[in-house]
């Protein structure tokens, strides 16, 4: 891909037209237009739409502006990380977390790390389960931490403890009395969801269908933590692991087990090709007692096992 173009496409997006790309880049109009329609044939995108003079990104012009800051963002650390490797003082550990154990686990195993190695140079990004496979192939990160196995060649994961699903609810609800809520008694209320296609909703979906269960009234989201306040607002009740749960203000909701239920594995993803990294294994050895700490019997249970898989949970 064309640095320049992309550089033309993010100008372009901060100062609203060509004319004040041009002016930041020092380029001409005509030069900036010509970068921008190499960056879309590239792409086969149409990246930007004219409306009132100016220049407005498409929805698909918005995606693709989502993933180019962060391209742009790592090329300027390019002359950083040459000093570093030159002054021999390179040490950085690149972390990336699903959201719904970020908080339980993740958390408190960077915060303890970041003490013991206070030399490291530590970030941490939340990104969901269906952009694994393009953050795998460009090695953006160390280390991953969510749902394993990965259904990825290139991918090799540990798996450190699984966790029940449970049903989340307010503490006032009617099912608050019961101590395990049948899947079949789901059908009947409403149902805060992630939209078809995520991680956690094919998980869900997988189990009604096998108990030949259907959901009723559903509410759609795309975020773990906004069900949480979905569900703590009363808007209906949601299915989460209980690993999940554990970082969450108890105040206004509780959990009861679910029957029939599934047990989802959590742990460490990394590239196959990565070399064994000493700052990697220490961080996949908090990570393991951080879990381990969290275990709940009968909900949530600690595991050890390497897995170079070829399927996912």
């Amino acid at each position: 891909m064309n640095i320049k173009a992309l550089q033309a496409f993010n100008a372009v997006v901060l100062e609203g037209s060509v004319s004040g790309a041009a002016r930041v880049m020092n380029l001409s109009q005509p030069a900036v237009s010509r970068l921008i329609s190499l960056l879309e044939s590239e792409l086969n995108l149409m990246l930007f739409k004219r409306e009132k003079q100016r220049l407005h990104l498409t929805e698909e012009g918005a995606a693709f502006n989502r993933e180019a800051r962060r391209i742009l963002a790592g090329l300027q650390e390019i002359p950083r990380i040459a000093n570093e490797i030159r002054a021999q003082r390179l040490k950085r550990l690149r972390i990336v977390t699903m959201p719904r154990a970020a908080l339980s686990v993740v958390a408190p195993a960077v915060a303890r790390f970041t003490k013991e190695y206070p030399e490291v140079k530590v970030s941490i990004d939340i990104r969901s389960h269906r952009d694994l496979e393009s953050w795998i192939n460009g090695r953006e990160y160390d280390l991953g931490f969510g749902n394993v196995p990965v259904s990825h060649w290139a991918v090799t994961s540990t798996s450190l403890g699984r966790a029940d699903l449970e049903v989340l609810m307010p503490k006032d609800h009617a099912f608050a009395s019961k101590k395990i809520i049948a899947l079949k008694d789901l059908s009947a209320v409403p149902l805060v969801l992630q939209f078809p296609g995520m991680l956690l909703r094919r998980q869900i979906d997988s189990l009604f269908e096998a108990n030949d269960v259907k959901i009723g009234r559903e509410i759609l989201t795309n975020s773990s933590q906004m069900s949480q306040h979905l569900v703590a607002n009363g808007a209906g009740l949601t299915i989460i692991d209980r690993l999940s749960v554990l970082a969450m203000d108890d105040r206004h909701f509780t959990t009861r087990p679910l029957t029939p239920t599934r047990s989802v594995a959590f742990g460490v993803i990394r590239h196959r090709g990565d070399d064994p990294d000493p700052m990697v294994l220490a961080l996949t050895d908090m990570l393991r007692e951080q879990l381990a700490s969290c275990v709940v019997k009968g909900a949530i249970e600690p595991q050890g096992t390497d897995s170079n898989n070829t399927s996912s949970t």
